[in-house]
């Protein structure tokens, strides 16, 4: 997912997003980024801030989302602000959720895809606020019994479909649909720059939780 919002007082201005399996960032991301700005009429100089998730996620993506923001940044001279991207998948599910349906929930699953059966992932409860740390959960049919039995999970994220027939606890729920998504951020950038949690344009890096492993190079001949 490549995915830039812009927010004027916590509402979309405008939006673009790309759904694609290579990762193409480098195409898309700095055109995403004009579109949004001449479609709501802003110039770069106009903007309080620009907020970026900072992983977990893809290595190759979180190194270009923060290049990109840095540099929009630096060049305006404005804060840079940082959301995890597990709360900003929760935030933007419980965005489309009912009151009742939030109500019976235990907690909600954010669920990042990290290739083979393994996913980033996080509890929060139906406020957004985390209740565990992040992991790299190799998913088996033993995964979050323990927090399945206390009663429903909703699963989201492109990491969540994969599990589905590995999870088949009654109270697990999915909603794979509700991807992740820079409308997820709003809130919580807004709450970051009122406070003054900035991060330092100059050293700033992602939160990639495991090392990069580079795979082995394809030549031909």
């Amino acid at each position: 997912m490549c995915s830039v919002a812009l927010a004027i007082d916590g509402q979309v201005a405008a939006i673009r997003e790309s759904h694609d399996a290579t990762y193409s960032h480098s195409e898309k991301l700095t055109l995403a980024v004009a579109q949004v700005l001449q479609e709501a009429g802003i110039v770069p100089k106009q903007l309080d801030a620009v907020c970026v998730a900072k992983g977990p996620g893809s290595y190759t993506g979180l190194r270009i989302g923060v290049s990109a923001a840095k540099g929009l940044c630096y060049a305006v001279g404005i804060p840079l602000l940082a959301v995890d991207a597990l709360q900003s998948l929760a935030h933007r599910a419980i965005a489309q959720l009912t009151a009742e349906e939030l109500a019976k929930l235990h907690c909600i699953r954010p669920m990042i895809d990290a290739r083979r059966m393994e996913v980033y992932t996080a509890a929060f409860d139906t406020q957004g606020r985390p209740l565990s740390d992040i992991t790299a959960l190799v998913v088996d049919g033993q995964s979050l019994l323990d927090e399945l039995s206390n009663g429903p999970v909703l699963l989201v994220g492109d990491g969540a479909e994969k599990c589905r027939d590995t999870l088949t606890h009654r109270n697990a729920l999915f909603r794979p649909e509700v991807t992740a998504s820079a409308q997820g951020m709003f809130l919580l950038a807004e709450g970051k720059l009122a406070e003054g949690e900035v991060e330092d344009v100059a050293y700033f890096e992602p939160f990639y939780l495991k090392d990069f492993v580079a795979g082995k190079s394809r030549q031909v001949g």
